[in-house]
Formats: structure tokens, sequence, C-alpha cells
């Protein structure tokens, strides 16, 4: 068995209505002025000023930082840094989906520790203690609430920057699926698929081990079931609970492992095409399967009997497990509404090789279960250039 040493430094609080508690939880943690790092989609739903009640009810002093982008860069985490050092917080909140969330803890490592942002790019480079975090998910999606990384775009070149250290991890994940049921569909979509292919991925990497492995399994059960029933109704609060717990529990597999191929095939094509994440890391997850599977082929299988009970499945059968697993998640992206082609998304095929060549350049590829080469890689995004849809 592969060797373990993880300690869980997020309390989990999931309850509906919980944000009610956003207050109560900041006093738990001693904390009096909180600055809460939101965007302007969460100010619009009212979930930013429901927060801030939550707070004020609890005598917690409140400033804001609201100019976070999707994707966000260094850039947004120096803006949000310039209000930290004028207010002098003892807490941060990040408020939102998972730019809110990486860019709280990113302005946490940068006020905390000083420097640059691409100071912390890696592992375990924070210089001192950092502030007390309460992450509050809007979305169910990158489970960044159960995670010690950032997700910082570089503001020139565009690549990611992972930046991780246990003093980063949210001391406490407060979990409120009331707050996704005002996702724009198109939202609920790409979290969705980005969630799923979290938990698709984690289950098979190379650092997957005994405890990964119960996070990975139990999240793919619970989104591959919770998402189609969101798609067809966005109000069933039930599967929308199972989307958010399951989206917490993929962040916890990546905090336990990591994930593969197809994370590093998704960031080139956001970073030359402005392919959103979701979206991207879905279309290339059914070769991605089908690639790895002379490697993890019982592994996959596992996943496939998980979920060879649904509808959805049934009309998936094909001859052999992996078939039939790459199929039902072709199908999940479809049935979001999202492209399961890259033609589809005006990706020229004769940047393939440029492609190819940055995909083999991102960390998470390390840990795919079959090693890729640029040469597999090419291969890969060649493949998922034109695909005929499920029928």
């Amino acid at each position: 068995m592969e060797s373990i040493d993880f300690q869980h430094r997020t309390r989990l609080v999931f309850e509906l209505h919980g944000i009610s508690r956003l207050g109560e939880l900041a006093r738990q943690l001693g904390c009096g002025r909180a600055l809460v790092v939101s965007d302007a989609g969460v100010v619009a739903a009212g979930h930013f000023q429901r927060g801030v009640d939550a707070l004020r009810a609890h005598d917690v002093t409140v400033e804001a930082f609201l100019d976070v982008h999707e994707n966000p860069s260094s850039d947004d985490v120096d803006a949000g840094v310039a209000v930290a050092r004028r207010y002098r917080p003892d807490l941060l909140i990040g408020l939102g989906g998972g730019s809110s969330m990486d860019c709280a803890k990113g302005i946490n490592f940068v006020y905390s520790c000083g420097g640059k942002m691409e100071d912390y790019w890696g592992v375990g480079k924070a210089t001192g203690e950092m502030l007390p975090m309460i992450a509050v998910p809007t979305t169910a999606g990158t489970g960044s609430e159960a995670q010690s990384f950032a997700l910082i775009s570089h503001p020139r070149t565009h690549a990611k920057m992972a930046c991780g250290d246990p003093r980063a991890a949210c001391r406490i994940a407060l979990l409120d699926p009331e707050l996704t049921v005002t996702q724009p569909a198109r939202v609920t979509a790409l979290t969705g698929i980005d969630a799923i292919s979290h938990a698709l991925e984690s289950y098979v990497c190379k650092r997957r081990n005994a405890l990964s492995g119960c996070y990975s399994r139990q999240a793919w059960r619970m989104l591959s079931d919770g998402f189609p029933r969101v798609l067809r109704d966005p109000l069933d609060l039930e599967a929308r609970s199972a989307m958010q717990l399951g989206a917490f529990f993929s962040g916890l597999a990546i905090e336990t492992s990591m994930l593969g191929a197809a994370h590093a095939l998704a960031n080139p094509l956001t970073a030359r095409y402005g392919v959103t994440h979701g979206q991207a890391v879905g279309v290339m997850l059914p070769e991605v399967i089908r690639y790895n599977a002379a490697q993890v082929e019982e592994l996959y299988s596992d996943l496939w009997r998980d979920v060879m009970h649904q509808d959805l499945a049934a009309q998936c059968q094909r001859d052999s497990h992996i078939e039939s697993l790459a199929e039902f998640v072709q199908r999940l992206v479809e049935m979001s509404g999202l492209a399961s082609d890259l033609e589809s998304l005006g990706v020229d095929a004769n940047s393939i090789d440029e492609l190819a060549e940055q995909a083999s350049q991102q960390w998470t590829g390390n840990f795919n279960p079959r090693p890729v080469t640029v040469e597999a890689l090419r291969d890969l995004y060649t493949r998922s250039l034109s695909r005929c849809n499920v029928q």
C-alpha cells in the first residue's frame, strides 16, 4: 500500500441555510474583523449580503473585496492585498465559486507572508503563519474549500500557478446547498463537470491511496447521480446537496492524492483559446479514460459498476466497461449543453503541436497512471478534435 501522511485541517459544516451561522463561526475562531472576498455575481444573487448580515449579527466588522475575475490572476491578488493592508483583517472569507476562494487564499499568502504571488508557486513555500479562512462555496465544482492550494493565473503567460501550503487550508468550509440554486445553468454544468473530473482523475492517479480512494469513490457516486438530477430540476435541493458534498469530497481526494492527464490537457486550452476550465477538462476526459485503460482497467470498472444501474448508463452499454464509462462521461458532458469536441470550441488542428508541448509541462500530467509523452498528448488532442454526438 502507498504510505499516507495527511491531517484533516478543514472543519466541514454542511447545513441548509448554513450561511446564517457565518458570524457564529467567525467568533468561534476568535475573529472580529473579516475581509470578504467575492464577486459581482454573488452580490447580485444576494448571497454576499446574507453573509454580511450574518457576520454583523455577531458584531463582526466587514470589509469587502469584490473585484475577483474568473481564473483570478496575481493582479487580482495584488488588488485584494491592497484592501487587506488598509483594513487589517483577522479573518478572510472566500464567498463564491472557486475563483473567489482561490483569490482569498492568494491574498492570504501575500498579505501574511509578503512578497508576490509567484514566490509561492509550488508546495510549502509560506514563510509564516497565515490568517484563518472560512470558505463559503456558492458553486459545486472546484473543491477549493477542501484544499490547501490556490490556483492563480500568471497575468502575462496565463499559466496556472498552483500555490500550496498546509497553512493555506481553510479552517472551516461552510457548505449551504441553497446557495448553489441560483447558479446559471451554464455555471452548474461547468462546475459539475469539473467536480466529476476530480473524482475520476484522483481515483486512478499515481498518488492514489486507500484514503483518497474513499473520497474519490464516494464523490463519484454522489456526483454521477446528482448531476443529471440537477440538470433536470435545478431546484432539487437533495441533488444540489449531493453535488456540493461530492465536490467537497473530490477536493479532499485531490488534497490526499492528485489529478492527471485530463487536467494537463485542459490548461493549455484555457491559456490559448480561453476555454473555460470545466469545458476544457470535460472535452478531454473520454479519450483520457480510453488512453489510461491499459493501466487502470479494474479501477475504471469499479466506477462503471457504480453507475451501471442508472437510466443514463443503460444507454451507454458497450463491449467493455472502459468504453461504457467513456461514453457515460461524454453523455454527461453533452446533456449539460457543453461541447464534446475541440473543433466546436474553435481549436485549430494546426495548434495541436504547440498545445501538446504546453500540456507536457503541466504538473498534473506527472501523476497520470499511464505516462504521457508529447506524442501521446498530441494524439489525445487529435482524437478529441471531432467526435460524433452519442445517439
